[in-house]
């Protein structure tokens, strides 16, 4: 999750106009950030992820704080971001596109547990998407992206209060998710030993 001590460093770097702060803070947050967008806008999360590095780029004199005040900015603008996506999305009817129609590019993994990590982690991704949204973004901020309770209240616009019960309503869904339980190992019940004698 990239520890602020790190973070405060590449930012003050890139405050200074430095592109060796950025090189630190983009690979840190930006798989965080693509996550958290997935959830709440699936396939333009890219696509917001952009905006809200362009954003974050033009913006960050505005940016007061340390590595974790940098978090929570760089979140709450992705969420204000992904809020104008869905907005425009209804605005807008896209075409439908067939997927079979669509060329299709090459993708080369580097091994077999990348793309293993990748369906598992677009799987949860899926899953967690189905919580109401409040939920969601409770879980995918506090467990994905790492932020404390404080924190997220702050990207959130929420009391911490709520983002506690937020989290833990959806965390308590995920554990009973049908999908969830269904991925679970199977526990092999092993019969009690008798007293001897009985």
């Amino acid at each position: 999750m990239g520890d602020d001590a790190e973070l405060t460093q590449a930012l003050a770097a890139a405050r200074r106009g430095e592109e060796a702060g950025f090189s630190v803070l983009w690979p840190v947050l930006n798989p965080q950030l693509l996550r958290y967008l997935r959830v709440l806008v699936g396939d333009s999360a890219d696509d917001v992820a952009s905006e809200t590095w362009l954003q974050a780029a033009r913006d960050l004199a505005t940016c007061h704080g340390d590595g974790g005040a940098f978090r929570v900015w760089l979140f709450r603008i992705a969420r204000n971001r992904a809020i104008d996506e869905l907005r425009r999305g209804r605005r807008r009817r896209e075409d439908l596109v067939d997927p079979g129609t669509r060329p299709q590019l090459a993708i080369v993994e580097d091994t077999a547990d990348a793309a293993l990590d990748r369906l598992g982690t677009d799987w949860a991704l899926s899953v967690i998407a189905t919580l109401p949204p409040d939920q969601a973004e409770a879980v995918m901020l506090r467990v994905v992206a790492g932020l404390d309770v404080a924190q997220t209240a702050q990207v959130l616009g929420k009391r911490p209060g709520a983002v506690r019960v937020a989290a833990m309503r959806g965390l308590r869904r995920l554990a009973t998710h049908p999908q969830v339980l269904a991925r679970a190992p199977t526990r092999s019940i092993l019969p009690s030993a008798q007293p001897e004698g009985v």
